[in-house]
């Protein structure tokens, strides 16, 4: 791919989900770039009061996607950078279908708005390697025109691909405007706050039996700095964004310092509602089907395009682990209560399906 031309900076910026910790930073490091004169926020909830302090010289504006189109074409936009998007449903706030809501509902109106506005000329949007799903007829690297080779489980999975879908169709209305697909590796770094990291940062780890999936993550800082490159410079296209190099599950945990408690894939399935009772927090299908089939992609055609190589995989991960060094001690008490909490779990289960069973014979 041929870098575009360079272009000026735009001036305005709007920028989705501020409320949020990646969105919060983008927005505070646009407004501290001086070639850009206005950086406005637009977000239905208001940010906590730690991104508060990030956002002391962006304008934040209370609305979702659906005012889109009058803060767009009022704030003579010059960029959109959209980053509300959710990757696990939240039960406190609607669930997933509130999550389908916010990700593909949202950017539509969001991208329906972009359409209209004259004075837009970039689009910047927050994809994942997740658009390529897991199965076991994935190829050992992904590039960036490899297409899935199964529909994903995952609601997160086909959030995304409805979410590049669209944004297709505005490449194709809105052919003058530079429009940058960024897919990201999960985020990681020693203040990054995902269901990942968490997961991570407990002292056990359930994880599937017999595999050890291949797996890529991306610094949050090096993802910061591709998405401010997306905006003032020109990088037309979409690009996978992760760090150089794999690691093993089995390797990650062991680095982490924590204890794997390997489970079948249906029983891990099973027993995901019972994370809380050991403090992993929730794992979606996303997660399972990444841990059984694990994900790499090709990160080149980012490094020619953008003169910018993220740290690797194994530095960023290296990185999150510093952060939690000072975490939860792997007790001989705790890793039995989490055991014996598991394995609770996982005879009610089995006895639930052998009553299921019984009932249903002739």
């Amino acid at each position: 791919m041929v870098t575009s031309s360079p272009e000026a900076p735009p001036r305005v910026v709007v920028v989705t989900g501020v409320s949020r910790f990646l969105g919060a930073r983008v927005a505070a490091r646009l407004a501290a770039d001086p070639r850009v004169d206005r950086v406005i926020g637009l977000d239905p909830f208001a940010p906590s009061p730690a991104l508060a302090g990030l956002l002391t010289d962006v304008e934040l504006i209370r609305a979702d996607a659906r005012a889109a189109g009058t803060a767009i074409a009022e704030l003579g936009a010059e960029a959109v950078v959209h980053l509300a998007v959710t990757s696990a449903p939240d039960p406190q706030s609607g669930g997933r279908a509130a999550m389908k809501e916010q990700n593909v509902i949202g950017t539509m109106q969001l991208l329906a708005a972009a359409q209209g506005a004259d004075r837009l000329r970039k689009l910047v949007v927050r994809s994942s390697t997740a658009a390529y799903g897991a199965s076991f007829r994935d190829p050992a690297v992904f590039t960036e025109d490899t297409e899935p080779r199964a529909v994903p489980r995952g609601s997160f999975a086909r959030d995304i691909l409805d979410i590049e879908g669209y944004v297709r169709g505005f490449r194709r209305r809105r052919p003058d405007v530079a429009a940058t697909v960024l897919r990201f590796a999960p985020f990681i770094s020693s203040t990054a706050e995902t269901s990942l990291t968490r997961y991570f940062a407990q002292p056990l780890i359930p994880t599937v039996l017999g595999r050890d999936a291949r797996l890529q993550f991306v610094h949050v800082d090096d993802a910061l700095e591709i998405l401010h490159r997306s905006v003032v410079e020109d990088h037309p296209g979409t690009f996978n964004v992760a760090g150089a190099g794999v690691l093993a599950l089995s390797q990650a945990v062991r680095r982490a310092g924590r204890v794997s408690l390997p489970l079948p894939e249906g029983t891990l399935s099973s027993a995901a509602a019972l994370a809380r009772n050991i403090g992993v927090g929730q794992i979606g299908l996303d997660q399972i089907d990444l841990f059984v089939h694990g994900r790499v992609v090709d990160t080149g055609r980012l490094v020619k395009e953008f003169g910018f190589t993220p740290r690797t995989t194994a530095a960023a991960f290296d990185d999150f682990i510093h952060g939690h060094r000072g975490g939860r001690a792997l007790s001989a008490d705790r890793l039995a209560a989490a055991e014996h909490a598991i394995l609770d779990g996982i005879r009610r289960v089995r006895a639930a399906a052998t009553q299921d069973q019984e009932h249903v014979a002739p």
